[in-house]
């Protein structure tokens, strides 16, 4: 027998052995790592994910803070309202759903596909807002499938309730939901998709304080997402109600003078700047925007001619007219060349080679007569003295050109033209016979209803010029007062050099303007008892060769445009009026007469309950 064969035989398979034992011992090895890692390294983990699948996080929005007067009468309410939110966690075939839930909501399966693909890229455990405001029987609906339709959810929130008829609503503005172009922009880096936001006026100035902070509720659900109990919550913060500087009866007399109308009246306390009323016409109802938009209504407002979506009290840009002629006048008298001039006016004269017509035979002008007969000749004569430079400098010292820097989004500039501004804007050179038309408020002169109540109030103030705001700064905090003037930067407040004297002129020539007798333009506004003020503008819209070449009709009437005040001396209230096709600036006269009567007639009475109380 071969013993070293059989040696050989025994050995291999002791050397097989301790080659199993070492994989065997390895496999365990592993296995023993996995399971430490499952049962030590990832018990917290799968500890959260096993409670998200039994807890849901339900948003608890917060409401908006209300809004009102200076008086504290409200004007932006909130309203308790419904919204069907579509869950996307749950592991169902959604798509076959859709039919039955388009049916039981009102909706196309379009428009909920439509919504679903706007979220796309949204988290999933965020809920994709179906309908707002939904109705008693769709709530119902929501109840009776809830085995059936577990990815539908109700939510109560607070939605927006505005006036009617369009009241303030280019002042106030609107809320809408935040659109994917907000979202690209850094002061919306805290908010997602579906958050509701301040799109206008003041709830998009004031947006960060009227929005409040959203809470939540942990719910507990079984597994065909049915709410069971409830975990714990943690508590909305409502947003901080806002005290406007408006006062609803000037803002009221205001909405019913522009009534069937086209233009703008805005009405200011010139000590404070603080605005009383700023209204606009055609005007657009907010309420439609609280809820989603109809495509619809978003249609019919884009495509009215008209703009109702224009706040004209700071975004239309015209002509003034002859209300530009007090600031000629402020020019001419602090420059020492209006106090000596005697100009006789049969008609209009020659200027720069050219006749240049007035729209009556005044005879002899002074400074003290050409502002209640707003004669043509007389500020024809007197820019042709002055010259475009000097012009401009007294226009942009009360801010004609610029913002005023009121506490509202999207407020123009404005044009003063200038013999630089030509330059840098058209490329031309200046032409001396232009400032003839800029001395009576037309040519390339471009102002905002807001601007030219601050620049004449400013005026009938001595000199002082004041910021617009229609927010009280002891409403917000230092920082938040700061942060809004840094977004919404103006002309500023400052005083300009009024003499005496100049003053005297300007504000008593003023108040012939309303003081029947003469050649007085506004005589049919004066008001008994009420030291009242002011300067009538018609501003042509086309020049006389453009309307040469039209058949006429209304969108060639005039812009009729006035500004006054009470009393005529550091007034306590001045009212721009901007009148489109109106006509003649003493019709607009009127509209301020309203305005300014319901201002007064207000305030006595408030001192007389003081004095009885």
């Amino acid at each position: 027998m071969d013993w070293n064969s059989v040696e050989r035989k025994e050995k291999l398979p002791t050397t097989r052995m301790h080659v199993s034992q070492y994989v065997v011992a390895l496999v365990m090895v592993v296995l023993g790592c996995w399971l430490w890692r499952l049962q030590i390294l990832g018990a917290a983990n799968y500890k959260v994910l096993a409670q998200q699948n039994r807890i849901r996080k339900v948003p608890v929005m917060a409401p908006r803070g209300r809004i009102f007067d200076r008086y504290g009468r409200i004007l932006v309410d909130n309203y308790p309202s419904v919204t069907c939110y579509l869950l996307r966690e749950q592991p169902k075939n959604l798509d076959a759903d859709l039919p039955l839930i388009a049916e039981g909501l009102h909706l196309s399966v379009d428009q909920i596909q439509a919504t679903m693909k706007h979220f796309q890229y949204a988290p999933k455990y965020q809920p994709i807002p179906l309908k707002q405001d939904i109705t008693p029987d769709e709530q119902a609906f929501i109840a009776a499938h809830r085995e059936e339709l577990p990815e539908l959810e109700t939510l109560d929130e607070q939605r927006r309730l505005y006036p009617k008829d369009g009241f303030a609503a280019h002042l106030i503005g609107y809320v809408g939901e935040v659109s994917e172009n907000d979202l690209n922009q850094d002061r919306f880096a805290a908010y997602e998709p579906g958050d509701v936001v301040g799109k206008s006026g003041v709830e998009e100035t004031y947006d960060s304080i009227l929005r409040g902070t959203d809470g939540s509720r942990d719910i507990i659900v079984n597994s065909h997402g049915k709410e069971v109990g409830q975990m714990g919550q943690e508590l909305a913060v409502p947003g901080q109600d806002l005290k406007l500087t408006i006062d609803l009866d000037v803002q009221m007399a205001a909405e019913k003078a522009l009534e069937g109308k086209m233009g703008a009246i805005v009405a200011m306390d010139p000590h404070t700047g603080e605005i009383l009323a700023m209204a606009s016409r055609p005007t657009y109802d907010p309420n439609q925007f609280a809820v989603r938009l109809t495509s619809a209504y978003w249609k019919s407002i884009m495509d009215d001619p008209d703009h109702p979506m224009l706040n004209k009290a700071i975004q239309a840009q015209l002509a003034p007219g002859s209300t530009f002629k007090i600031i000629m006048s402020l020019a001419g008298l602090q420059e020492n060349v209006a106090q000596t001039m005697h100009v006789m006016c049969n008609g209009g004269g020659v200027f720069f080679g050219q006749f240049h017509a007035c729209d009556k035979h005044h005879g002899m002008v002074d400074i003290n007569n050409a502002i209640p007969w707003s004669c043509d000749t007389f500020y024809y004569t007197l820019a042709e003295k002055l010259g475009i430079d000097v012009i401009s400098r007294y226009g942009s010292s009360v801010g004609i050109g610029q913002k005023t820097g009121i506490d509202l989004p999207d407020e123009a500039a404005g044009i003063m033209p200038s013999v630089l501004w030509k330059e840098k804007t058209q490329h031309q050179p200046w032409y001396p016979g232009e400032v003839v038309s800029v001395g009576i408020g037309q040519g390339a002169l471009e102002v905002t209803p807001l601007q030219l109540a601050r620049a004449l109030g400013g005026i009938a103030s001595g000199g002082v010029m004041v910021r617009p705001h229609v927010v009280f700064p002891s409403e917000l905090s230092a920082d938040e007062l700061s942060a809004v003037r840094a977004t919404y930067p103006g002309s500023g407040e400052k005083t300009i050099p009024i003499t005496p004297a100049n003053w005297e002129t300007i504000t008593d020539a003023m108040a012939q303007t309303t003081t029947p007798g003469g050649f007085d333009t506004a005589a049919a506004a004066h008001m008994e008892g009420i030291d009242f003020a002011g300067k009538t503008g018609t501003a042509q819209v086309m020049s006389h060769s453009a309307l040469a070449r039209t058949a006429g009709g209304h969108s060639t009437v005039p812009n009729a445009w006035f500004v006054g005040m009470a009393p005529r001396r550091n007034p306590d209230i001045v009212v721009a009026v901007l009148w489109e096709h109106g006509n003649w600036g003493n019709n607009s006269a009127k509209l301020a007469a309203q305005v300014i009567d319901a201002y007064v007639t207000e305030q006595r009475e408030r001192a007389g309950n003081l004095v009885k109380g």
